[in-house]
């Protein structure tokens, strides 16, 4: 199990307690969200904005142990954040290109040879851009003000910003960075999505076991019937499996720093995990919870959209079960032990 410093722990939980229990209503999902300015304001002054920059940058220095930290509490309480995209994506890919910091919100993204990028998160709203595009053989990187990016709002299936931008690359000059670094980019955004999701099915499956121990019918609780107990046990098997899963490939990632040979192989196990899970966990969820599960009032859905919409970005499960697929045959017959073990 990964461990964070008790204190700094309490101080996130603390912090998402409080924002849940001022927004006494449940989101509205009808409308085009963006970001939550009072409570981003409370993540800068307690040094949460920026967990994992240098402190040099202004950041706070911490590691992705303590980030993983803070997306899971986001997600367990159910509080929509930019954190990965201004943090772990846009501040660390800015450092690599050895580009100034400020505390500007920012997202960021890849885009295409023609400056178009999909699914972007939390462009709106966000103050900056950090920009990668292809550029002879390679990819540049640049700041750049959103008011010169073109943005079309969008939201995925939990109703968080995922915009379409569209940037004149020709125009921007850009600085060239390392080989490996856009693949680096691709990797945290998939390990920080498998860590929210674990955060996000563990919500889902506290309120289950609430549910149940709470709910009576016939004259017993929900939990002293049989089924009801399996869909349960099922799902808290497929939660745990997959953050099992995920704290493997984050380990390995800080540990290494990101240089693991095996690093891409055990994220594609961690997102495989947790998208069969979240599969698992959103269905028995709601069976357990029945009707009530499904309305707009009841918490459940802050947990159970998030899961599967997290599930398809930065890579379909699909797509990452193909990876996996792709390195067992590559490995071979000898190799296919060392690759799972290693």
């Amino acid at each position: 199990m990964i461990e964070v410093d008790q204190g700094l722990a309490e101080l996130m939980s603390a912090v998402f307690v409080e924002h849940r229990r001022k927004r006494s209503t449940a989101p509205d999902r009808t409308t085009v969200p963006t970001w939550d300015l009072a409570l981003w304001e409370q993540l800068d002054e307690v040094g949460l904005a920026r967990l994992t920059g240098s402190e040099a940058s202004g950041g706070s220095g911490a590691t992705w142990f303590a980030a993983t930290e803070l997306l899971d509490a986001a997600a367990r309480f159910g509080v929509p954040t930019p954190v990965v995209e201004h943090d772990l994506l846009a501040g660390w890919l800015l450092d690599e290109a050895a580009l100034p910091v400020d505390d500007a919100r920012r997202s960021a993204c890849v885009t295409d040879e023609h400056g178009i990028a999909r699914g972007v998160g939390w462009a709106s709203g966000a103050e900056k851009l950090v920009v990668a595009w292809p550029h002879a053989g390679g990819h540049r990187v640049a700041d750049v003000d959103i008011a010169d990016v073109d943005v079309t709002a969008g939201v995925n299936m939990a109703g968080e910003p995922r915009d379409v931008v569209a940037v004149a690359v020709d125009r921007l000059a850009g600085v060239d960075v390392p080989p490996g670094v856009i693949d680096r980019f691709g990797l945290r955004g998939a390990l920080a999505r498998a860590v929210q999701s674990c955060g996000a099915l563990d919500g889902a499956v506290a309120l289950s076991v609430s549910h149940a121990c709470a709910r009576e019918q016939f004259g017993r609780p929900l939990a002293r019937f049989q089924a009801v107990a399996a869909l349960v046990a099922d799902a808290a098997a497929e939660a745990a499996l997959a953050r099992a899963a995920t704290e493997a490939a984050l380990a390995a990632a800080v540990h290494s720093e990101w240089s693991a040979p095996n690093l891409a192989f055990l994220i594609a196990v961690a997102r495989s995990c947790a998208g069969r899970a979240t599969s698992t966990v959103v269905r028995n969820a709601h069976q357990v919870h029945g009707a009530i599960g499904t309305t707009q009032e009841h918490g459940l859905h802050e947990f159970t959209l998030p899961a599967l919409a997290w599930c398809s970005e930065f890579g379909s499960v699909h797509a990452w079960e193909q990876r996996i697929t792709d390195a067992a045959v590559d490995a071979g017959a000898d190799g296919l032990w060392p690759l799972i073990v290693g």
